[in-house]
């Protein structure tokens, strides 16, 4: 969802490249759908595990900042990356993936999240990205 919306914002100014603890995942249909209200198209996207980047040609070595949105991520970010020099930062996100026994309950979870990475990714980057 993050790459989505930064990618929505700023465009190439910025790179940025998603990872997650769990390779391979699809994408789950409700950020999608919450995605795609604010015109953010995540359908064909699929998580990669750091090691999958770098067999694609990305030296994580060069990235200047990895963001983590759990716990979980943060713990294998700072694992991974324990020898580089970079900067590992945690947002605490809301996981809206076991709220709501409706349909209406889960997307309004995800649109929470959804709008809580809005508001971090423009807090965090909104000043040194020139629009």
């Amino acid at each position: 969802m993050a790459e989505g919306i930064c990618k929505k914002l700023y465009g190439h100014s910025i790179f940025i490249q998603s990872a997650g603890v769990y390779p391979n995942a699809e994408i789950d249909p409700f950020a999608v759908e919450v995605c795609e209200e604010l015109e953010i198209k995540l359908k064909k996207h699929r998580s990669r595990s750091f090691t999958e980047m770098e067999a694609w040609g990305d030296d994580i070595s060069s990235f200047d900042l990895i963001i983590a949105l759990s716990p979980a991520s943060q713990r294998h970010a700072l694992e991974y990356t324990r020898c580089f020099s970079l900067h590992i930062e945690y947002w605490k996100t809301l996981d809206p993936t076991d709220i709501g026994d409706s349909r209406t309950m889960k997307l309004n979870a995800y649109r929470t999240t959804r709008d809580q990475i809005l508001r971090n990714i423009k807090g965090r980057f909104d000043h040194i990205v020139a629009k």
